[in-house]
């Protein structure tokens, strides 16, 4: 694997929580294999891969590669805005982080005791999405700032479907980082967009 397609399996993550987000606040619904692939990516601290943050294959990440990829060829017929923006956030919001040695510790610890609930109750327990969503809203959420989720608001306005969106933006947030690890920049989405493009499609076909 090449390292820009090891790249594009993170911006792939960083779109697939944000079109989840984005499916949750519009439909209240979204299936519990995507979500605990991504709230797994939160708890994984040395993979031997790209691929390993997310549990060792890209299957959950199919609908974030195909958001990358109409985003990149900004076809107006197939470009989901709001994943787009929500992605777009997610990246400046790491960015941000990245300058908070402070907040960057406190997360460390709490996904610490995230990984303990996590072998008590298992991934997409609604104690260990409360703690993730919790996690977001003291770190993240406390930055000027802010994703504003639209959707229908009476699945917005159910609890359980707020953390869960919190705990999506956290784990996007996550491969955010790890993006930018991997040598991904944002000027990439702007001049490199036939390059990745060409390395993106191989993925999307898997």
């Amino acid at each position: 694997m090449s390292p820009i397609q090891e790249q594009l399996i993170a911006l792939g993550a960083v779109f697939e929580s944000a079109v989840l987000v984005d499916k949750l606040a519009r439909t209240g619904q979204i299936g519990d294999p995507a979500v605990a692939c991504m709230l797994g990516s939160l708890l994984v601290r040395d993979p031997q891969s790209t691929l390993d943050v997310y549990s060792g294959d890209d299957l959950n990440l199919r609908d974030g590669y195909k958001a990358l990829a109409s985003a990149l060829e900004r076809d107006p017929t197939s470009l989901q805005r709001d994943p787009l923006r929500y992605a777009l956030a997610l990246l400046a919001l790491e960015r941000q982080l990245a300058k908070r040695d402070d907040l960057l510790q406190l997360m460390g610890s709490r996904l610490d005791q995230i990984q303990q609930q996590v072998e008590h109750f298992g991934l997409v327990h609604d104690n260990v999405v409360a703690s993730c969503g919790a996690l977001y809203q003291d770190t993240i959420s406390t930055f000027r700032q802010r994703i504003q989720v639209q959707g229908d608001m009476r699945h917005l306005q159910q609890p359980d479907n707020a953390a869960k969106i919190r705990a999506l933006l956290l784990a996007g947030i996550r491969s955010a980082r790890l993006w930018r690890q991997l040598g991904g920049h944002r000027w990439q989405l702007v001049f490199g967009r036939g390059k990745l493009l060409k390395e993106l499609y191989p993925l999307l076909r898997g």
